[in-house]
């Protein structure tokens, strides 16, 4: 069974393995809040999995490190057994999702780890995991429901309490459960009364839709760009400990976490994973009422593939008001443009991109559509071009 001291335990045989990662204050992401980090994400591997990973194979007898460990991960849970057992020198095979970030996949493989790829989401990398385990009678190294790998990840919650005592409220990520498990039993048990809240992807909602109906579900698919934290079906011991530490679970949407990845970076000079920002997003966008309160984010991971973060990048601009495009009906005449990029300089503006088109079949013979980006400062500076246009004579589509 999980308990206080399994947790205290882990913390000792981790306590040269994993950094305890610093609580940092961030004053800017919310204002009515004090919000701090704790910042996994600058964890040895990039995340907090390392953690649960080392501990469980520290828990293994002689004759099972000899056999060797296998693990399936969508990338976070695979580094961190793939670097316990290299330090444990036993040998690890990872199943991974064919569609997982390349570079959580080659980090995987530069600890020492076997790499298979598995076509599918992360349920169907477990299945083929278990499938192989059956037959080379290796140790499968669950990522979050086994009791030691929660142990690991509650060491999280022992070091929130003691870096920052009288905290109010925690949020932390939830896919499988086992973080949340871990970081709700270790502080739910030593100070009741503070307020823990789950985090998952709205297009991801598995954990609260089993807790929902009482019984751990399987969603029909997930799509979210989070994918620490696409699963389809939760634990069954993390489900039993998320129901009874749990104060509630909270969803946000995926350009909810661009938006949290986008201040963290700008802000913070944080890089998330899209997991990772989850529950920062849970408190930008007041998914429960944190007025007044410190509240400590779970920054899970850091391990985001570059050409995503490119993309999340330009969404949460949109989504801040950063980024904007106005489609104006023009009639076709000289100086146009000049009198719309006028009014857009005057309010702040800056126009990054033009596109004029004459070939719509719905406007007039002298008509034409003026396709204007700019680069604003939010959505009140927009709102503020907008009305100077209409008020110009300029009309908006």
């Amino acid at each position: 069974m999980l308990t206080l001291d399994k947790i205290y335990h882990a913390a000792f045989v981790l306590r040269d393995v994993a950094r305890k990662t610093d609580l940092i204050e961030a004053r800017e992401l919310c204002k009515d809040s004090k919000i701090y980090l704790k910042t996994e994400n600058l964890q040895v591997t990039g995340s907090f999995k390392v953690r649960g990973a080392y501990y469980k194979i520290s828990q293994l007898s002689a004759e099972e490190k000899e056999k060797g460990v296998i693990a399936c991960s969508a990338g976070n849970h695979a580094q961190g057994v793939a670097l316990a057992a290299a330090k444990n020198n036993i040998p690890s095979l990872i199943c991974i999702p064919d569609n997982a970030p390349i570079s959580k996949v080659e980090a995987t493989k530069a600890y020492g780890a076997q790499v298979e790829l598995v076509a599918g989401a992360y349920d169907d990398a477990y299945a083929h995991a278990c499938k192989l385990q059956k037959e080379q009678g290796r140790t499968f190294i669950h990522p979050f429901d086994d009791e030691n790998v929660i142990a690991g990840q509650g060491t999280i919650g022992l070091e929130i309490l003691d870096q920052l005592p009288d905290v109010d409220v925690v949020f932390v990520a939830i896919g499988g459960g086992g973080l949340a498990s871990g970081v709700a039993y270790a502080i739910k048990n030593l100070r009741p009364e503070v307020k823990i809240y789950g985090v998952q992807a709205a297009n991801a909602p598995s954990m609260l839709r089993s807790v929902e109906q009482g019984e751990p579900i399987t969603l029909d698919s997930v799509n979210t760009f989070a994918d620490g934290i696409a699963v389809k079906h939760p634990g069954d011991l993390t489900y039993e400990l998320v129901s009874k530490y749990l104060d509630g679970i909270v969803t946000v949407t995926e350009d909810e976490i661009a938006c949290a990845v986008l201040a963290l970076i700008e802000k913070q000079k944080m890089i998330t994973e899209g997991a990772g920002a989850v529950s920062v997003a849970a408190a930008m966008f007041n998914k429960v009422d944190i007025a007044g309160k410190k509240v400590a984010c779970v920054l899970s991971g850091g391990n985001i593939d570059v050409n995503i973060l490119s993309r999340v990048i330009t969404r949460g601009l949109v989504m801040a008001g950063r980024n904007s495009t106005l489609t104006i009906r023009l009639i076709d005449k000289p100086g146009q443009l000049t009198a719309v990029s006028e009014i857009i300089s005057r309010h702040g503006g800056n126009v990054i991109g033009v596109f004029h088109d004459r070939g719509d079949a719905n406007m007039a013979i002298n008509g034409c559509y003026l396709k204007i980006a700019m680069e604003t400062r939010d959505h009140e500076q927009v709102n503020e071009i907008r009305k100077a246009l209409t008020e110009a004579g300029f009309v908006l589509v």
